[in-house]
Formats: structure tokens, C-alpha cells, sequence
């Protein structure tokens, strides 16, 4: 993603990226040529128990926030957001470490009037893949590579995104998988090498199982891993036996960002 000048006129700035997780609220504009602009790409505390009134509260100040730092007027420019559950039609319909009041929200209409602009919602995985599969591991010349794309996040738990030819399949939860009586990402999420001490030969071996299974289920021409683990990607990827071609994520901690403005930018997408 390369950097542009945040002191530009509004014009410059097509879209805001406001990526909510469970302890921060990632956010950013993108310009119109569709990059990230950094100097503008930083974190909020998401509000003690997530509520969406409290969430919009703090969104409209990070929107605030943004239209000092840049010295422009942003009003008009459309916003993505992105909720770590299922969301469907705009409409949330889980809630993981956010407050059960967004489930069976209507977050299109709702958050469109309490920021004052049109507002985009989609899952965190999804965007992240967006971001993937528009602009990084997943795409050449500025386009989708054809086939079937899986992106996997590989962090406290498994995050997952499909897509085929580009097209998104939304709310793919490919880390809540049962493979040998558990829960996928209790055995396999980035988090349990941690926990319980694992050595990367017992990891990838972990990882090899449930790619294998993943795999057969889906035959994904290529697989991109993300999370802060595919910083570590020549330890684990390599040792790693599958059809699918399998490479590191080229965004990180911005892919929500990106991917939530790329829909902005982009509602069929």
C-alpha cells in the first residue's frame, strides 16, 4: 500500500475504513486510487462492551478525527464497517466478543443515520479477503486471479473467506469446522501454539490436518494465510503438503480497513 498526502483536497479521498474488533476499532481512508493513504490508518478503544450505540459514538468521533488531521470536509464520502459475526443483507445476525444487542441489527440503515453518510457492512474475515483478493496475495494486475481463493486468518481463533473468480462467498466459517471431535480453531488457531507450548513441528502437523481437511472439502486453487503468524510464514508454510498453491497475506493489521472501503467503494463486491 503506498502512502499519500494526507493534506490533499477531499477529492483525493474516496472512501473511510472503519474495521471493528473486540478490544480496537481499526480505521483509514483510501484514495481514489483505491490505496490506503497511511498517515491516516490508526486504532480507536472500542467502548467496553461494544454496544452499537457506543461503537457509532466512537466512529463518528474517528470521522471527526479524520477531517481534522486531513483539514478537509468528508461529509459525503461513503464508509465500510466491518462486525465480527455473520452479517447478511446488512443485518447481523452473530456476535463474537461484541455485544448480543447487534444481533439482528439492521447495521446499513442504522449506522448510515448515526454517522451521517452511507455506510457498507460486511464481516471482518470477508474484508480482510476484500483487501486480499482485490489488491494482495490474491490478485495480478489489479484483478482477482481466476479460480477458487481461500483466505485464513490464523490468529485467536480461525477466519476464514471464499471466493471464486473474485466473487465473494460471504460468512464462510471454515475455523468452526469439528475435525476429530473439536472445534477446529481450538486445535489449530495460531493462539494454541501459545498456549500450550508447542514446538512449529507440532503446529504444522496440527495445521497440516485441518488444511488437508479444508482442502477436500472446498479444493481451493490458492490458499492465503493471514494473522500476525504469517510474519513467521518460511517457518510453516513450505513444510506444508497440499493441492492448492499456499502463500503469506500481504496486508496485515490494515486488510479490514481496506477490504471494509473496497465495499464502500464497491457494494457488489
Amino acid at each position: 500500500m503506498a502512502p499519500s498526502d494526507a493534506s490533499a483536497s477531499t477529492s483525493q479521498f474516496a472512501a473511510i475504513g472503519l474495521d471493528l474488533g473486540g478490544s480496537s476499532i481499526k480505521y483509514g481512508l483510501v484514495g481514489t486510487d483505491g490505496k490506503l493513504v497511511e498517515s491516516t490508518f490508526s486504532k480507536a478503544a472500542t467502548p467496553e462492551g461494544a454496544h452499537p450505540e457506543a461503537v457509532a459514538q466512537v466512529m463518528t468521533g474517528i470521522i471527526a478525527d479524520l477531517q481534522e488531521l486531513t483539514g478537509d470536509e468528508l461529509a459525503g464520502i461513503p464508509a465500510g464497517v466491518t462486525v465480527p459475526g455473520i452479517v447478511i443483507d446488512g443485518v447481523v445476525h452473530s456476535a463474537a466478543n461484541i455485544d448480543k444487542a447487534w444481533i439482528g441489527l439492521d447495521v446499513t440503515a442504522s449506522f448510515s443515520a448515526l454517522l451521517g453518510r452511507d455506510v457498507f457492512v460486511l464481516n471482518d474475515a470477508d474484508a480482510a479477503g476484500v483487501a486480499e483478493v482485490y489488491a494482495g496475495a490474491g490478485a495480478e494486475n489489479g484483478k482477482p486471479v481466476k479460480g477458487s481463493t481461500l483466505l485464513l486468518t490464523l490468529g485467536t481463533g480461525i477466519g476464514s473467506a471464499f471466493f471464486r473468480d473474485g466473487v465473494l462467498f460471504p460468512n464462510v466459517e471454515f475455523g468452526h469446522l469439528e475435525i476429530d471431535g473439536f472445534n477446529a480453531e481450538s486445535k489449530a488457531a495460531a493462539r494454541v501454539m501459545h498456549e500450550e507450548n508447542l514446538s512449529w513441528e507440532q503446529y504444522i502437523a496440527r495445521l497440516q490436518r485441518y488444511l488437508s481437511h479444508v482442502e477436500f472439502l472446498c479444493s481451493p486453487d490458492l490458499i492465503i494465510i493471514g494473522g500476525a503468524i504469517s510474519e513467521d510464514h518460511e517457518k510453516f508454510l513450505p513444510q506444508l503438503e497440499l493441492r492448492a498453491k499456499i502463500v503469506p497475506a500481504r496486508f496485515s493489521n490494515a486488510a479490514g480497513v481496506l477490504g471494509a472501503a473496497h465495499r464502500a467503494l464497491n457494494p457488489g463486491n
